[in-house]
């Protein structure tokens, strides 16, 4: 029987000025453990007069990870933090009970041609930390265990497997990792994951159950303890799961809550400029107008 229950594929997504792979939710599924949301950024190539430009808004209840492959992104936040991610780093943002912050090509890239590539990811809080205070956290790629194992190059994002930890101050249990393979391998790895989990294949291709499944798909597993592939040469895969909740959780544009009164106060307070402002940003992205709790 095979060990995967779904097969997930890229729906394309705009994000303001910017077209992304939009993975997570799903009408048939909804969250894989934690993980609410995410988006594939590129590849994309973009000019001397093109760039990314997300101007301030708001989130609750969750933390959002971006990893970027290609490129550079600005971020600047309501804490008063601005940073430039680039590749191989972890910008971790813990939203609470409410941050705002904007996305942007950092100025000295604005006028020369660039590529922009990378994951979005939301990861939904515990119901008793969805009003904690906002936090912010960003980690070079020094500090992400990285090893080698049956021939293949592993990297420990965020969470915890293999018996390591990743120094991304996560607060539930899940993991989110990179595995890299330039030859063909077969890779076993279920005992090393735990709670729902699915892998997304960003370049190269696996075979599983006798069938080839190549890259922007995201196959969830039917269990995570027999999860077993091959990796064909040249693929790069990345392992994402945890432990569900036992609360459905709620996602209104950038607002996920176990409760849709939190949802319902953050929209009014977001309509009356109530969440602390973004420094240095007059611009700011208005509630959209869009049906409740809508499946996308």
């Amino acid at each position: 029987m095979s060990n995967i229950s779904l097969i997930i594929e890229e729906r394309p997504a705009n994000i303001g000025n910017f077209m992304v792979g939009r993975l997570l939710p799903f009408r048939d599924k909804r969250m894989v453990g934690p993980f609410a949301f995410i988006d594939h950024m590129g590849p994309a190539a973009m000019s001397d007069h093109e760039n990314l430009d997300v101007p301030p808004h708001p989130h609750i209840g969750l933390s959002t990870l971006t990893f970027l492959f290609e490129g550079e992104i600005e971020h600047k936040d309501s804490l008063g933090n601005d940073v430039i991610i680039k590749p191989g780093q972890v910008n971790w943002m813990t939203s609470g009970s409410g941050i705002a912050h904007s996305e942007r090509t950092p100025e000295y890239l604005r006028h020369t041609d660039k590529m922009l590539h990378g994951l979005q990811i939301w990861v939904a809080l515990p119901k008793a930390l969805e009003q904690m205070e906002p936090e912010f956290f960003h980690v070079d790629d020094a500090e992400i265990p990285s090893w080698e194992q049956n021939n293949v190059n592993i990297k420990l994002i965020a969470g915890e497997a293999f018996g390591k930890k990743s120094p991304v101050p996560v607060y539930c249990p899940l993991y989110f990792i990179e595995i890299k393979s330039t030859t063909r391998q077969k890779l076993k790895i279920g005992d090393n994951l735990f709670g729902e989990s699915a892998l997304y294949i960003l370049e190269g291709g696996i075979e599983s159950d006798g069938h080839l499944f190549e890259p922007r798909l995201i196959l969830i597993a039917n269990d995570a303890k027999l999860c077993e592939f091959t990796m064909l040469e040249n693929t790069t895969v990345y392992i994402f799961g945890g432990n569900p909740f036992p609360e459905e959780r709620f996602i209104y544009w950038n607002f996920v809550a176990s409760d849709k009164e939190l949802i319902e106060k953050a929209k009014q307070n977001w309509l009356d400029r109530k969440f602390k402002p973004v420094p240095g940003e007059t611009e700011f992205v208005p509630l959209p107008n869009q049906n409740p709790y809508q499946k996308k």
